[in-house]
């Protein structure tokens, strides 16, 4: 659980001037985006340049897709590469974007080999390397989604992030196998503890969503780590420096606080 091996990877970054329209959504449009400090929202403005040139986006079910819902979606996307060797998501060719929540097929197993077919709903997916799945309305800014702490494109690319070796089990990509031993010991360790308080029922600064897997938890803490910071440092202070080490950012640093306390 929570480990694998090490690859080195290479950041090649895109030079092209950040047209001024999306400097502005991103200082102050994107409510992530605008709690970042000028040099990291500085640094982000290349990376969503490079993602908005290689990525093909697609409107579904009826959603005609403009250029600031784009951006939203790009500039939240690549917080999660900003400071770190990495390259802008080189797997992912598109992205959907649906208007809301969606129905697609799904297959449970019943045991004895068999499966049982059906439908459910889904606000994202990130099934296939080569596409993620998104729903608008839990993306635009100041819904009551958005409000809750939760970001649903963290979550996907989040998944992205932890594939990137092919397999996502929740170890993303790390700098050296001490680091991977650091990080399977303090990911096992919290994982448990959710599972152990979701099966109680009580409530966690992080979403027991996390607990269905050890996939579902990297990218759950990672919504955590940036919209709730300040909480999740003051409740796992291990969990909350591995992240830091990993994404090479401290956002309970950041100028703007806007997680509210939330015991456990």
């Amino acid at each position: 659980m929570f480990g694998r091996f090490f690859r080195k990877r290479v950041l090649v970054p895109p030079q092209e001037p950040l047209p001024e329209s999306w400097s502005n959504l991103i200082a102050h449009g994107i409510p992530l985006c605008a709690r970042l400090p000028e040099p990291s929202r500085t640094a982000l403005g290349p990376l969503v340049q490079k993602f908005m040139a290689d990525k093909s986006f697609e409107g579904c079910g009826g959603l005609e897709l403009q250029e600031e819902m784009k951006v939203t979606i790009a500039a939240q996307a690549c917080v999660l590469l900003l400071h770190r060797r990495t390259e802008v998501y080189p797997r992912v060719s598109t992205i959907l974007v649906y208007p809301n929540a969606y129905l697609t097929k799904v297959a449970t197993p019943i045991g004895g080999g068999g499966w049982l077919e059906g439908e459910d709903v889904f606000l994202g997916e990130a099934t296939l390397p080569e596409v993620v799945i998104l729903s608008w309305r839990h993306i635009k800014p100041g819904n009551a989604y958005t409000r809750s702490g939760r970001n649903l494109v963290l979550h996907e690319f989040a998944h992205q992030l932890d594939r990137e070796d092919g397999s996502m089990n929740g170890a993303p990509l790390l700098e050296s196998s001490r680091r991977y031993r650091e990080w399977s010991r303090a990911m096992t360790i919290e994982f448990q503890r959710l599972e152990r308080q979701a099966e109680l029922g009580r409530r966690t600064v992080i979403d027991d969503y996390g607990a269905t897997n050890p996939a579902e938890f990297f990218a759950v803490v990672t919504e955590t780590f940036f919209e709730r910071p300040h909480t999740l440092l003051r409740h796992h202070p291990t969990l909350y420096e591995q992240f830091a080490a990993f994404y090479h950012q401290d956002p309970s640093n950041w100028s703007v606080a806007t997680d509210s306390d939330q015991g456990e």
